[in-house]
């Protein structure tokens, strides 16, 4: 079954530490697709695509300074993409989705830990379905390498990204079309 992730419930949040404390922000998760085989989860095809044009930490200084050269360089690499390529179950609804992750022009595997949050029937008549993922990331390994020294030692930036992911997907009219037909013709014979 194909879905499709819904942009408008759906969100990427990360942290990363600044001198002493940590920074938080979010990104639009502009669009994607889940390919689900309901015979056999693990065989789940994700791919999802992030606009780093949409950052936000609350401080738009911060913000325009994430979308230059020194860190996301938006004109040159205007999405952030996740392609998954297996996943295994870990525990109930529970499972490590590992993937690449591209960024900034550099490919790397990441693992997401990832939670089957459900699904069912929104009012519209719509099959939707959520999941929520984690994973951290060092930002150098994708050519964020930004920083400067700190007086009393240390770095200005830390190197760890956590990431909070925040999915909801809608099974495609298509496919909810085929069901009721295959459902209509089960009942009829």
């Amino acid at each position: 079954m194909k879905w499709t992730i819904d942009p408008t419930h759906s969100q990427a949040e990360f942290s990363v530490r600044h001198m002493f404390t940590k920074v938080r922000g979010h990104m639009v998760v502009a669009s994607g697709t889940v390919e689900t085989d309901d015979l056999d989860p693990l065989k789940t095809v994700i791919v999802a695509r992030l606009d780093p044009s949409t950052v936000n930490t609350g401080v738009q200084v911060r913000d325009d300074h994430l979308r230059s050269v020194d860190f996301f360089d938006i004109e040159r690499y205007p999405e952030i993409v996740f392609h998954s390529t297996a996943i295994s179950q870990t525990a109930k609804d529970h499972y490590a989705v590992v993937g690449v992750l591209s960024m900034r022009g550099v490919d790397r595997p990441v693992t997401l830990h990832a939670r089957a949050a459900g699904d069912g029937i929104d009012p519209f008549g719509n099959r939707r379905a959520g999941v929520s993922a984690r994973t951290t990331l060092n930002r150098k390994d994708f050519g964020l390498q930004w920083n400067r020294a700190l007086e009393s030692g240390g770095l200005l930036v830390g190197d760890e990204v956590d990431i909070n992911l925040e999915i909801e997907a809608v099974l495609e009219q298509a496919t909810q079309d085929a069901i009721a037909l295959l459902a209509k013709s089960e009942l009829a014979g």
